[in-house]
């Protein structure tokens, strides 16, 4: 079977050519990390059939990245090769193409965005370019499909030409010579997005526009969670499962072990879908009514701010902050996830190319950034003692967040790339792309958190019905009581923040704690151990060795801030 490689600079559009060539939609970005993990698809070619694999973005066959290094290997198996070219960034592109000439490997150019040279004055004489390079080359739009079928049309017409290999120096004085004979740029005025892709990246004009976008996004994934909480999800859960549950629990008898593993605790003839912790209760309602719905919103916004080409500007206006971390200015997206919820949040590391960076990313989050539900009981439980106080718990969440930050750097061994990226211009994406992308996600978090979270509940289930978690509660109450200054009852609301942090903090709402207590509360709650199902993607995500490490980091930096504040406040 013959195997073609879809190779290209990272944001030339690869993904969106290789799901027009097989249909299997790959998820289209415009940051790199996306594709290190390369996909598979299928391909007519004739009457034959062709695999087709979308190789990581590479800038050059000497490599500097993780996701470089497996473009190259994967060079080696490859029978023909479709160099995917930025039409609007010629130079700079055919740096990887004269080195892919120089392996003499089978080759077709496809010069995407071939649109945008119409808007940005480029003229490019293609019959000249395919003189000089002496192969196929055929604009394309892989966004609407236009040359598509010319590509795949001269895919058999590959040719290989091979060059003797040359040295920097000499590639870059090749390409100097070919873009004076190919390629003019006639002048004309910034068009608005142009003159707003120049203020983004601004320190000041683009910290202001950061903020409103951030702002502006945070409001809408608010506002479409919460709208698919309670007028979709919750009426649907307490109008149709509920019944369901309610019957079932009567053929179960109502009570026993197996009760309640499958059902949960059911209080009054009524199923309290959070408490009851269940497998058909808590099991189906934590990822479809409570995790879901932030899911879909935040990788919608995600998508629409990922196609119109903002996200890599604004992760260089945060490249400097980040670094003092250990990350790069991508780990902002995760970080800004995380005030959702933490399971995308933690999801979203993989855009980090290192493991040292995807590490130290999901410790802070886990530990540092609340989520939505806690956030909403922090406003509504601290809050009613003063704005004060809630100035008091963001404050701390976001000094540990800063020193906790420059500590995992310090002392997490590992390589932490620099920022090396495209920066696309500003488009307007299509919505199909977008809902398609959209689909993806969200059907990839189901898929792998699910069997996570059920499995989850069931074992932590066990040991709550056995007795284990009161044993903990018993065990750790010293420590409660004399280094934190809280009431021994509180506990069990720790301990319950292991399954739901918001209930957590509404358990502490009957000890008649004082402000600084509720402060105290509030911190430790947010910072020690995620919700169960932030853990278990976690474990998912990081491996068993290094949720362990996050664990550990996470219970000493909650013990030792509790105390601090106790002692402050």
């Amino acid at each position: 079977m013959t195997r073609i490689l879809l190779m290209g600079n990272p944001n030339v559009g690869k993904s969106a050519l290789f799901s027009r060539l097989t249909g299997v939609q790959a998820i289209v970005s415009n940051y790199p990390g996306t594709t290190i993990s390369y996909t598979r698809g299928y391909m007519k070619l004739g009457e034959e059939t062709a695999e087709v694999i979308d190789v990581p973005g590479t800038y050059t066959l000497e490599p500097t990245s993780e996701a470089e290094e497996i473009a190259l290997q994967l060079l080696d198996s490859g029978d023909i090769v479709i160099n995917v070219a930025n039409a609007i960034n010629l130079e700079r592109n055919l740096y990887l193409t004269l080195q892919l000439l120089e392996r003499g490997i089978p080759m077709v150019t496809a010069l995407n965005l071939w649109d945008d040279t119409k808007h940005r004055g480029v003229d490019i004489n293609l019959e000249k370019l395919r003189e000089l390079l002496g192969v196929p080359v055929i604009p394309t739009v892989a966004v609407t499909g236009e040359g598509i079928k010319e590509l795949v049309e001269n895919i058999p017409r590959a040719t290989s030409p091979h060059r003797p290999p040359g040295t920097r120096d000499e590639r870059w004085a090749t390409i100097g010579k070919i873009i004076e004979q190919v390629q003019h740029i006639s002048h004309r005025h910034h068009t608005w997005r142009e003159r707003l892709a120049d203020a983004s990246v601004n320190p000041v004009s683009g910290g202001l526009i950061a903020l409103a976008v951030l702002a502006g996004s945070f409001f809408v994934v608010r506002f479409i969670g919460e709208g698919l909480i309670n007028y979709v999800l919750n009426p649907l859960f307490n109008t149709l499962w509920a019944p369901v549950i309610l019957k079932l629990s009567q053929l179960m008898g109502g009570g026993g072990f197996l009760h309640d593993i499958v059902i949960g605790k059911i209080a009054g003839g009524e199923v309290n879908f959070v408490e009851s912790f269940g497998l058909l209760t808590s099991g189906f309602y934590v990822p479809f009514g409570m995790v879901l719905p932030y899911i879909v919103s935040f990788y919608f916004v995600l998508g629409l701010l990922e196609d119109t080409g903002y996200l890599p500007r604004l992760a260089v206006l945060m490249d400097t902050i980040m670094h003092r971390l250990g990350l790069h200015g991508y780990a902002i997206i995760p970080t800004l996830l995380g005030l959702g919820c933490n399971v995308p949040a933690i999801l979203a590391t993989r855009i980090l190319e290192s493991k040292r960076e995807r590490l130290i990313a999901a410790t802070l989050i886990s530990i540092a950034v609340p989520c939505a539900a806690l956030q909403a009981m922090i406003f509504g439980l601290v809050g009613a003692r003063g704005l004060e106080y809630v100035a008091i718990v963001y404050g701390t969440l976001f000094i540990v967040w800063i020193i906790l930050g420059l500590i995992l750097n310090r002392i997490v061994k590992g390589f932490s790339p620099e920022l090396l990226i495209e920066i696309p211009p500003y488009r307007l994406p299509p919505l199909r792309t977008v809902l398609q992308k959209l689909w993806l996600r969200t059907y990839g978090f189901l898929a792998e958190a699910i069997p996570i979270i059920l499995g989850a509940i069931l074992a932590v289930n066990v040991l709550y019905i056995l007795g284990v978690f009161n044993a903990i509660a018993s065990f750790t109450a010293p420590v409660v009581t004399g280094l934190l200054g809280l009431p021994k009852e509180a506990v069990t609301a720790l301990v319950i923040g292991f399954l739901r942090k918001d209930v957590a903090l509404g358990m502490l709402a009957p000890l008649a704690l004082t402000p600084e207590q509720l402060v105290v509360g509030s911190v430790v709650l947010a910072m020690l151990f995620p919700c169960i199902a932030t853990f278990v993607v976690m474990f998912r995500e990081l491996g068993v060795v290094n949720m362990l490490k996050a664990t550990g980091i996470m219970i000493v930096a909650a013990l030792a801030t509790g105390g601090i504040l106790n002692l402050i406040l």
